[in-house]
Order: structure tokens, then C-alpha cells, then sequence
């Protein structure tokens, strides 16, 4: 485990390497849980297997014992600064927009360099990775259990928000593994972005061992 510097306050990642890595899979976890969701283990362990690399990212407010999530902009700063200090060079610039005499650009090479980035996570650590995809120069984005719009309240006015513009800006082949019964919605598929629906709802709890090959899957295929 890593203990990373952010804006926000220190973040940490649990790394999981794969021996003779090709690509390096980082995760993050939901708004009110952890890296120890099910659905995060099972894609863990289909990305090794697939010779894979992953990282583990607990936002800094997790890491501060917080249970409500961080702003958005705190979340996506917080998972960029992560991500160029994971992949940064040994003695040179951290990648992404903000490297510029950053700590990464003066450190040892990060854990995870050269390796190509494939961003992901679950729920909201989902949308941060959508979201960032194009900063971080992800090749691919996993997402597990995307919210692709919050339950109508009775007391609404009007219906709340749809995220389906956070999928749709990735430009990188995505993957989305919903389950049937998500109350959040089934984000519909795009040519670039392939939707598996699997059993159970937005906790993807059950029936994990398909999450597991599905992910698998999709790894092996991508270039």
C-alpha cells in the first residue's frame, strides 16, 4: 500500500501487480463504500489474470475515516494527482496537466511506468474516471455499476440529473457492467462503449464470477 500526496489530503493505493505486466488498471471505489467491494475484488482478479497490473485508489476523504463523498472536483483532482504519480518517469514530468513541479516530477519512477493506463472504478469512482479519462490519457475505461441517473424522489419536482454526458465525452473503448435491477438506470451501449448486463443491482454483489469473465474478456481484447 502507497500513501499518496494531493490536493486534498493524502490518498492511498493498493497495489496488485501482475507478473510481466502490459497494461496497469487503476480502480476506485464508490461514494460511501471501499476497494474491498466485490465487484472491485472480482475485476482485480480478472485483470491479473489477464496480466494486468491494478491499483486500488481510496480517495483522501476515505482516508480521512469520512463517509461522505468529496465534491466532484476534489475527486477528480485528488484521482489525477494519483494517477501521475503512479505512472510518473524516473527523474522527469509527471504525466497529466498539472506536472509541472509537482513531486512526482522529481521522484523515482512511479510503480506503475511505462505502463499504459486503463482507468475505472465503481458508482461515483466510475464517473471520476470518465471524467478524467481524456487528462489522464487512459487507453480504456472500466465501469462498474455506472449511476447513470439518481432515483426519482416522491417530493421531486423534477426529474434528477442524467450522467450519461460523463460517458459519452470518453473517447476510448469502455466498458459498463450494470446489473438488471440497478435503480441508477442501464446506460445504453455507443460504438466505442460495450454494455454487459449482469445479474443483480447497483452493489453488484451477486454473481460475481461473471463480472469476473466479463472483465476478462474485454481486458484480453483490448489492443
Amino acid at each position: 500500500m502507497l500513501e499518496l500526496d494531493t490536493p486534498h489530503g493524502p490518498a492511498r493505493a493498493h497495489l496488485h501487480l501482475a507478473d510481466e505486466p502490459r497494461a496497469a488498471l487503476v480502480l476506485g471505489h464508490g461514494a460511501g463504500g471501499g476497494v474491498t467491494a466485490p465487484d472491485l475484488v472480482a475485476a482485480t482478479a480478472a485483470a491479473q489474470a489477464s496480466g494486468v497490473s491494478v491499483a486500488l485508489i481510496e480517495q483522501p476523504y476515505r482516508v480521512a475515516g469520512r463517509r461522505s463523498a468529496a465534491p466532484a472536483g476534489q475527486l477528480d483532482a485528488a484521482w489525477i494527482a494519483v494517477v501521475e504519480q503512479l505512472f510518473a518517469p524516473a527523474g522527469g514530468a509527471a504525466r497529466g496537466p498539472s506536472a509541472a513541479g509537482s513531486p512526482a516530477a522529481r521522484s523515482a519512477a512511479g510503480p506503475l511506468h511505462p505502463l499504459p493506463l486503463i482507468a475505472g472504478g465503481r458508482s461515483s469512482g466510475a464517473r471520476v474516471a470518465c471524467r478524467t479519462a481524456a487528462a489522464t490519457n487512459a487507453i480504456g475505461v472500466l465501469c462498474l455499476a455506472f449511476p447513470l441517473q439518481p432515483p426519482q424522489r416522491a417530493s421531486a419536482a423534477a426529474p434528477p440529473p442524467d450522467r450519461l454526458h460523463e460517458l459519452d465525452a470518453v473517447t476510448v473503448p469502455t466498458l459498463v457492467v450494470q446489473g438488471i435491477r440497478d435503480r441508477f438506470g442501464m446506460p445504453p451501449a455507443a460504438p466505442n462503449r460495450t454494455v454487459v448486463e449482469v445479474a443483480g443491482d447497483h452493489a453488484l454483489r451477486t454473481n460475481v464470477a461473471s463480472i469476473g469473465a466479463t472483465v476478462r474478456r474485454w481486458l484480453d481484447a483490448l489492443p
